[in-house]
């Protein structure tokens, strides 16, 4: 029986420091399921080799002798080897092409692959993420760009202050610095030439919570949709205050027969019935942050016609798209890459399609990095190796030469088996038609 499990050096991006497993967590598994920890060499990663030497694992420059490896992000083709087992966020589950040569090498090899995006419990929610870290990071991010953007612009407010989320040493170092910019505004209020100044979220999952519990530390009053749109009539508006807008399915698409009602179940199903009904609200927001689910399937929120329009017309008042998501050209069409952490916004011009790095020129100012949680490596890694604990010596102690009705594995785990020895597993067979 193995007991032997690789953790790999994530090498997909520059500043990727996270990792799957914390070495408190390793000698956990090493001191109470006896199992062997190959950690391999990473002079960036979050916690040091160092660290996991002191927890029991031993630091290797090669992972030959794991035959279950664990990472986070996708690993490159050459990587594989025959018969091996391998757990990371893949990114195959909607048949993404750019991941389609790794697949199928997977498939040529025998490996078997687990999905962490697809560990989910029987209700179908998934158990093991990053998301929540996705959109505090990324909220972080769009207060930082927003404060620039402005200041840019010629208008001063207390966002100027605020730091990159990687630059701060910790959550908990971003969340005081955020809340003595939300003290501030209460107390001097902000420009009266951003009144109202309005922050609109899409999503209520993970992503979307994670950007609320960051907003949540600003003098925030949540307002509905439909509030928002008619929040410019009011009359004396305070100016310490950020109205916020939540905005679910019902708010972003609407039937294409305009005499039929929404119906989520219909609209999950149906998708190809409906059409956008975001618009109204696009002049009415300062800020948009963007963490739904969306592909393919679905009505897009702002395209770029609709952005060369508006800046057709005069300079919106929509200042900052916070896309976390990083769908490219999806919902958001402006999103016209995944910007590394070292250089995470762009000014995307409508006019010539074209995008330039920072948050100068006449355009729509995007922050679309796509590796968040990176930013916050080590309270990220810490959430995520506590999910995927219980789960581990299932994963490491299973035979996966076993027949797959044969083939030991947790519920939720087997669910995530996208490939056994090689082969499509059932619920992933459409996957074919991709590769």
């Amino acid at each position: 029986m193995n007991k032997a499990f690789g953790i790999r050096h994530e090498d997909k991006y520059p500043m990727e420091r996270r990792v799957a497993l914390t070495p408190a967590h390793i000698q956990k598994l090493i001191r109470d399921q006896g199992l062997k920890a190959l950690i391999q060499d990473s002079p960036k990663r979050i916690f040091s080799n160092e660290q996991f030497k002191e927890a029991g694992a031993e630091i290797v420059e090669e992972l030959q002798e794991a035959p279950v490896i664990f990472g986070v992000k996708e690993m490159p083709v050459p990587f594989f080897e025959a018969g091996k087992t391998y757990v990371f966020f893949s990114h195959v589950i909607k048949g993404q092409q750019y991941n389609m040569p790794m697949l199928r090498r997977m498939m040529e090899l025998g490996c078997n692959l687990i999905d962490y995006e697809k560990i989910e419990d029987e209700m179908g929610r998934r158990m093991i993420f990053f998301g929540r870290f996705a959109g505090l990071a990324g909220m972080i991010n769009t207060l930082w760009t927003l404060g620039l953007r402005l200041h840019h612009k010629g208008i001063h407010t207390p966002f100027l202050h605020l730091k990159q989320a990687k630059d701060y040493a910790s959550l908990e170092e971003a969340r005081q610095a955020i809340s003595a910019v939300g003290m501030e505004i209460a107390e001097k209020g902000l420009p009266e030439e951003l009144l109202p100044f309005t922050l609109g979220f899409t999503g209520y999952g993970n992503v979307t919570n994670g950007a609320r519990e960051i907003a949540a530390l600003l003098p925030v009053q949540e307002i509905d949709p439909a509030e928002l749109l008619s929040l410019k009539d009011r009359n004396a508006l305070p100016n310490n205050v950020i109205f916020t807008t939540v905005f679910k399915e019902q708010h972003l698409s609407q039937p294409l027969n305009p005499r039929e009602e929404f119906e989520l179940q219909d609209y999950y199903q149906n998708p190809q019935f409906y059409r956008s009904a975001f618009d109204p609200y696009i002049p009415q927001l300062s800020v948009l942050v963007n963490g739904m689910y969306w592909d393919t399937r679905y009505p897009k929120l702002i395209t770029k016609t609709h952005l060369e329009q508006m800046y057709f017309d005069s300079e919106p008042k929509l200042e900052v798209i916070g896309d976390i998501t990083c769908d490219i050209n999806g919902s958001i069409e402006s999103t016209v890459k995944a910007a590394p952490i070292e250089d995470p916004i762009f000014v995307y011009h409508p006019f010539s399609q074209e995008i330039s790095s920072g948050y100068e020129g006449k355009g729509m100012q995007m922050m679309t990095v796509d590796i968040l949680p990176s930013e916050l490596p080590k309270e990220a890694s810490e959430h995520f190796s506590n999910a995927l604990l219980p789960f581990v010596p299932a994963i490491v102690l299973a035979d996966y030469k076993q027949p797959l009705e044969k083939l030991s594995l947790p519920g939720p785990v087997r669910k995530a088996l996208i490939l056994h020895q090689g082969k499509l597993t059932p619920d992933y067979q459409y996957i074919q038609k991709y590769i």
